[in-house]
């Protein structure tokens, strides 16, 4: 029972398409994620970079993060320069993040805090100095991308216990250094409702702090999964009247025992 603070939704949009910037905030995602990385061809990286310069001088514009190119990506480099300062960058996204000095240097370079990306075999690997690096905000992973680099099958459910153990480290190890509770990777269904309701619903229980979106659906999907029960909202409402009533520090409603974590519940489904 500590899943309450609501889950936030990441929302990512190619740079090179500013035609998506206002329809992706209208979607309701509590954040929106500028891609320069896999959803931008090399020769346009540039231009991925100028639309987001556009778009962040335009009045009106609101806060975003920036997905960059890897740290080892020949466009790395102009990648950190261009976001140095920029007020209306929120944080930025490291794709394929390996080693905690790069997430340091990124954080030192743009100032922002930094969403480390684990989409590789030394990425899982290196979580734990991961989430110790100066300026990480959060860990999330990328499912496709991880599960070539380690050569599972996609949707098998191999991938899925591969995945898994990483969900694991991933929550562990953010919670021991104090972060950002982790965020789930994309997933490439965004049309069959079903899929979307019982991976939203799993990676909730897992304990995680979020999900990142490739689609409007998407985010729908998490918000309408991740609100507290109509059940969950009438035990609270129990609880907290009894421990008013009362006065005692362990009680039961309803046939189970109440004490303070279930308060400490409690409150925070009463106050989403």
């Amino acid at each position: 029972m500590s899943r309450y603070v609501l889950p936030k939704t990441f929302l990512f949009v190619p740079a090179t398409r500013p035609d998506r910037f206002a329809k992706a905030w209208a979607s309701g995602a509590d954040e929106v994620v500028l891609d320069w990385e896999d959803t931008v061809a090399p020769a346009d990286k540039a231009a991925a970079r100028q639309h987001t310069a556009a778009y962040g001088s335009a009045a009106g514009s609101r806060a975003v993060w920036v997905r960059v190119n890897a740290a080892g990506s020949p466009y790395h480099a102009d990648d950190a320069a261009a976001l140095a300062g920029q007020a209306y960058v929120k944080g930025v996204v490291l794709a394929k993040a390996e080693r905690a000095a790069d997430i340091a240097a990124l954080h030192r370079q743009t100032g922002k805090p930094v969403i480390a990306a684990v989409e590789t075999a030394a990425g899982m690997a290196a979580v734990a100095d991961l989430a110790r690096a100066p300026g990480v905000f959060a860990l999330t992973y990328g499912c496709l991308d991880l599960a070539g680099s380690l050569g599972v099958r996609f949707g098998s459910r191999a991938a899925q216990a591969v995945f898994d153990r990483l969900r694991g480290d991933l929550l562990l190890h953010s919670r021991i250094c104090g972060l950002h509770p982790p965020l789930e990777t994309t997933l490439p269904e965004f049309k069959d409702e079903a899929a979307m309701a019982e991976n939203m619903a799993y990676w909730r229980d897992f304990g995680f702090g979020g999900v990142l979106c490739i689609h409007p659906n998407q985010v729908a999907a998490a918000r309408a999964v991740c609100q507290p029960s109509e059940a969950e909202r009438a035990f609270a409402t129990e609880v907290l009247a009894e421990a008013q009533r009362s006065g005692q520090a362990v009680f039961q409603v309803g046939g189970q025992m109440v004490d303070l974590p279930v308060i400490e519940w409690a409150k925070r489904v009463a106050a989403v």
